[in-house]
């Protein structure tokens, strides 16, 4: 007890100064000061064969630089907000305008301090709120009137998310631009799962496809994806799961070989159906799954029925302290 009375002296003017010069709420506040004061702690690293050395702790800290006249194209994560990294998390809080997709959740967008500038750009299958040049337009006009951007993606902003675009245009305006990576989907979904997506005696190679190319006039080459030594990750392929399955079955693939559906990764919604590509269509049918759903073929899947790690949607959690009450 005298410890954490010792630690709460220390860290109670940081926190205070904080919460008074951000806006923040003063909890929020505490834990940053105590992020700022790993800095200098130190740590001993010992080795399981004998013998210790000492080393200097990492200075995680919140107080980086968010630059005006710069985006940032920052990946929010699979949905939890307790996996987005720190620096997404930072420049959440530190920029003048936020720019999102329909993916990122309110607990996340809650880290937007109050009157900071927000833009809901999300798109739906076949409701493309805005198009994708007007967001593009969007961020070099927010630049160039001096603000620090966030652009905010679900995921992995370079998974899939059509970051390349958005650099190229913010490179055609001379516009400086900086990269943020996010867990993906597919992590999410294997961890939510308790599996790996790549094992030694399951699958050497991991595999990612966009379901989009699913479609009758741009079917990807199911002969060189109908391998049973790597793992298949379809992003965006709810609508596509039977072609899936006849494809890779034509190509070579058994009857019985694994495939998992896992929507809602990572979040207290979390659902999954697991079956063969033989009988995942009818199972899909008969249980339909929300959308976001990513889609995992292999036999990984089968260390889903044997694994010890937890495979149950985690507890629902209280929303943050200032959760946004809707989406610009």
């Amino acid at each position: 007890m005298r410890a954490l009375s010792q630690l709460k002296s220390l860290l109670l003017p940081e926190a205070l100064r904080r919460a008074s010069f951000t806006k923040v709420p003063f909890t929020r506040a505490l834990g940053q000061a105590a992020l700022s004061r790993l800095y200098g702690l130190g740590h001993i690293v010992r080795s399981p064969f004998g013998g210790s050395r000492s080393t200097p702790a990492p200075n995680v800290t919140l107080d980086g630089e968010c630059h005006a006249g710069r985006v940032y194209l920052v990946g929010a994560g699979s949905g939890d907000v307790e996996l987005l990294t720190l620096k997404a998390a930072r420049l959440l809080q530190q920029a003048d305008a936020v720019v999102y997709d329909r993916l990122v959740g309110d607990d996340v967008l809650a880290l937007i301090p109050a009157g900071h500038e927000r833009y809901y750009v999300g798109k739906e299958r076949g409701h493309h709120s805005v198009p994708q040049a007007e967001i593009g337009a969007l961020l070099v006009k927010l630049a160039r009137e001096g603000k620090s951007v966030v652009r905010l993606k679900g995921g992995d902003p370079g998974i899939f998310g059509r970051m390349g675009e958005e650099l190229a245009v913010l490179a055609e305006a001379g516009v400086r631009a900086e990269i943020v990576p996010g867990i993906t989907a597919a992590s999410a979904a294997a961890a939510g799962m308790g599996i790996p997506l790549t094992d030694r005696a399951h699958a050497q190679q991991l595999r990612f496809i966009t379901a989009q190319l699913c479609r009758k006039d741009g079917e990807p080459d199911w002969t060189t994806l109908a391998r049973r030594d790597e793992t298949l990750i379809f992003y965006m392929g709810l609508t596509k799961v039977g072609a899936i399955c006849t494809g890779l079955r034509r190509a070579g693939l058994p009857d019985d070989w694994p495939i998992m559906l896992v929507a809602n990764a990572s979040l207290p919604e979390q659902a999954s159906l697991v079956g063969t590509l033989a009988d995942m269509p009818e199972r899909l049918a008969a249980s339909p799954l929300p959308s976001p759903c990513l889609i995992v073929v292999g036999s990984v899947v089968r260390m889903v029925a044997i694994g010890t790690a937890a495979t149950k949607s985690p507890a629902p959690r209280e929303p943050l302290a200032g959760k946004a009450a809707s989406r610009a």
